[in-house]
């Protein structure tokens, strides 16, 4: 069994095994946070308690939009992990750990230049924000994504020349208030589909959860495509299935009245 003195050298592999009991859990929010960080840990205090226990920090720097997203749950997200990473220490000895997440330092030469155009609102975007339960942590030409496979059909979306909008938001005011955040809008020839990539994180949603966040837009006559995750898990996968709903939205045109 390893001894106490081993826990910072193990610290990437606890962490691994941790986020993958969140997966279980269907806990895309804080996969996101582990699997985006970067960790380390260090040995910060000791007391006498139960004959002696090693106190030591774990550090999780995550990239900052991440940070802004769970900024304000910061406090119930350090415990649940901490909770969760007790489960491995019994191998360690008498230790205790604690979590401190905070955000990744960026160096760059240019940041007064980028924070101007950002004054000037270049960058500036609500895309991507809506579902905080799962984080789009992915960028690809500027825009958030929640998986490769998001990102495969977005690139093959983007080679057919067809209108469409990664992640965007859409509201219902009124006394039924409604805000959702489909995973693409297409738009061709009058046709509005909602193309939805089902099993692409860890997220889980049974069907009625699906549906029933999609109805703002079915009820307007938009129509609502579900296609799994594997079917766009490489670029040439992605190309096959853009050119199917391609087919789909003529098919939806010439069947309308």
């Amino acid at each position: 069994m390893p001894q106490t003195g081993n826990f910072e050298n193990d610290i990437d592999l606890l962490i691994q095994n941790v986020a993958r009991l969140y997966a279980y859990d269907g806990n895309a929010k804080i996969v996101s946070i582990l699997s985006n960080a970067k960790i380390s840990a260090a040995l910060t205090d000791h007391d006498n308690w139960n004959g002696g226990t090693e106190i030591y920090s774990v550090y999780l720097e995550v990239p900052q939009r991440i940070y802004v997203e769970v900024n304000a749950d910061l406090g119930s997200i350090s415990q649940d992990i901490e909770e969760k990473l007790t489960t491995f220490l019994n191998r360690y000895g008498q230790i205790w750990v604690k979590i401190e997440i905070s955000p990744q330092l960026i160096e760059s030469k240019n940041w007064q230049y980028v924070a101007r155009n950002w004054i000037a609102g270049e960058g500036i975007t609500n895309q991507g924000r809506v579902r905080s339960n799962n984080i789009a942590s992915r960028q690809c030409d500027g825009l958030l994504f929640r998986s490769g496979p998001e990102i495969n059909i977005y690139k093959a979306l983007k080679s057919k020349g067809v209108a469409f909008a990664p992640l965007p938001v859409f509201l219902k005011g009124g006394k039924e208030y409604s805000r959702i955040e489909p995973d693409f809008i297409i738009v061709k020839d009058g046709v509005i589909l909602c193309l939805e990539i089902d099993g692409d994180t860890v997220h889980k949603e049974t069907p009625a959860e699906a549906n029933a966040r999609t109805r703002i837009l079915s009820n307007e006559g938009a129509i609502v495509e579900r296609f799994q995750a594997s079917r766009c898990e490489t670029p040439e996968q992605a190309n096959d299935l853009a050119n199917e709903i391609l087919l789909l939205l003529d098919k939806h045109k010439r069947n309308r009245p």
